[in-house]
Order: C-alpha cells, then structure tokens, then sequence
C-alpha cells in the first residue's frame, strides 16, 4: 500500500478547509455522514467484541493491519454519524507509520475541525475512544 498523499498535518488542513467551506454545524455533521458512506463494509467475522471500541454510543468495530511500515485501518458502525466519524479519523490516519500516528496530536486536530463541540458527550467521548484505539494499534506495532 503506497502512503496517502501528504503529511497527517497536511491531510488536517485540507480538512479544516472543507469544514470552512461547509459553514454551519448541519452541514459540516452531513459532511461526517457522508465520509461514512464511502467505508467498505467490513466483513461479518471483523465484527467481533475484540474489535469493538468500547465508551462509543453506538456499535463501532475498528481493525487494524499492518502493511510494511505503515497500518491500514478499517472499521464500521451500525450508526451513520459514529461510522462517519471513524471514516474521518480513517482518513486521517490510515496508512500511516506508527510513529507518524504517535506524534500526532488528534486532540488538538479535531479540536480545529470543532467536533468535540458539535457532538454530544457521549459521541465526543466515543471519537476519543477511536483515537485512543488507532494510537494502542500504533504502540503495539
């Protein structure tokens, strides 16, 4: 698998600069929504406890692989807006290496994009359980 185009900074910006274009909250969340949309459907037999991310409000399996130097994340949710918002952390840090994914500050990123706010506790504390879920596959390697 070849790295994603750019840098996870990078990557961040463009985002940034769509969740700008988008203006209000309605349409930024639609946006999330959508990203959730284009994941492949994960298998049936990924959709085990081991791969479920607890503290989310709804259902969400995240599974990682390693391809050479670097992890590919994939993941589902029986949620629209929990599946969106783990495409969005997919694309941010899917293909990544390892060290790429712990030097990165997800808090203060999605503090840019502004979800925390926009998400209830419980689905802000979910998005945090994703990142917490990526950066534990990314010690593990």
């Amino acid at each position: 698998m070849t790295a994603p185009p750019g840098t996870l900074d990078a990557t961040l910006a463009e985002l940034v600069e769509e969740f700008d274009l988008l203006g209000d909250w309605e349409g930024r969340i639609e946006y999330v929504i959508d990203l959730g949309k284009g994941l492949a459907p994960l298998p049936d037999e990924a959709r085990v406890e081991a791969n479920k991310v607890p503290g989310c409000a709804a259902q969400v399996w995240l599974v990682s692989r390693r391809d050479g130097d670097r992890l590919t994340f994939h993941a589902d949710s029986d949620s629209a807006l929990s599946k969106g918002n783990v495409a969005l952390l997919l694309k941010l840090y899917s293909g990544r290496t390892p060290a790429e994914i712990l030097a990165f500050d997800a808090r203060a990123a999605l503090d840019r994009l502004g979800l925390p706010q926009a998400l209830t506790r419980q689905r802000a504390n979910g998005l945090n359980s994703m990142v917490g879920r990526i950066r534990a596959a990314a010690l593990a390697d």
